[in-house]
Formats: structure tokens, sequence, C-alpha cells
């Protein structure tokens, strides 16, 4: 019985490690597909991105908006709304590409270098496939804030992962310890 569970923990491992390469994939699929908008589409995005936040805002803080006055600050606020888009979606990219990478055994500064080195080059090559689309056009000024929205959740990755592994996973880390030791 003893052997049975191990083989079917091994098993599960085979099969969901690869699995968790899937986040970043669909992620890398979300980012193509936003910048395969042409500008009208791309900029109707945002600005009704830019509505739904600003009347969060709005009813959270009780500003007492009307609904043109928000209307009008997502217009005003376009750009900022984009580039902070920009800075998400590569954040979260960074997490779910750092995640699986911390899963097969990469730490510290490799985790950092490789994690990086997929994120901006992501970038670049996103930023390159814009320029074949109506209105759209490469910004090196996109690339930066993609590259640091990476940085970003690349940090966030390796704090949530330390934490992890020195509270929850602890037990678990000094089993494997203990074993090593024999």
């Amino acid at each position: 019985m003893k052997y049975f569970l191990l083989y079917i923990k091994q098993t599960l491992r085979f099969v969901l490690k690869p699995m968790s390469f899937v986040p970043a994939i669909i992620m890398m699929c979300l980012i193509f597909n936003f910048s395969g908008q042409d500008a009208d589409t791309s900029s109707q995005l945002s600005y009704k991105v830019g509505v739904e936040v600003l009347t969060v805002t709005n009813d959270v803080l009780d500003k007492g908006w009307t609904p043109t006055r928000i209307r009008e600050l997502s217009t005003q606020y376009q750009y900022y709304i984009r580039k902070a888009a920009h800075f998400t979606e590569y954040l979260l990219l960074a997490i779910s590409v750092a995640f699986p990478l911390y899963v097969y055994g990469l730490r510290g500064f490799p985790l950092m270098l490789f994690a990086g080195i997929i994120c901006v080059g992501y970038a670049y090559l996103d930023e390159y496939h814009q320029s074949f689309i109506a209105g759209r056009s490469p910004q090196k000024k996109d690339v930066l804030i993609d590259s640091s929205g990476s940085f970003v959740g690349i940090i966030i990755t390796r704090m949530i992962s330390w934490t992890g592994m020195h509270t929850i996973f602890a037990p678990l880390a000094n089993k494997k310890k203990k074993r090593k030791k024999r």
C-alpha cells in the first residue's frame, strides 16, 4: 500500500508540474490578444476600464462625481490607464512564469534572471507584434513599463516563495534536510 501511494504521488507530480506553466501561457495569449487589437478597439477598451475603475472609486470614496464627470476623467486619464494595464499585465505574467520555475527548483538570482529574460523578451516581441497592427506602433517606453512590472512580479514571487519556505512549508524542508543528513 505504501508503494502504491508513493506511485500515485509521483504520477501526480509528473502530470501536474508541467501544468504549472498553463497560467503563463494563458497570460501570454491574453497579452498577444490585447496587442492584436487595432488602435480604436484598444482605446475603447481602455476607456471602458477607466469608466469602471472611476465608478468604483466614486462609490467607495463617495466623491459625488456624475456619470458625465466619470466619462471625462476616463478620457483625461486614458494614458495612465493604458500604462497601468501594461504594468499589471507583465506583473501577472512574471508571477505566472516565476512560480513554475520555482516549482522546478530554480531559486535566487537564476530564477530572477531566467524569468526576467522570458518576460522582457516577451515584452519586446509584443511591441514588435504591435508594429503590424493598424494604428499601433512599438514603444520603447512600453517595454520599460512592461519590464518594471515583470521585475515587481518576480520580486513578489520571491517574497511569497521565501515566506512559504520559512513558514507553511518549513516542516517539509526540515524533513528533506533530515533525510539528506542520513
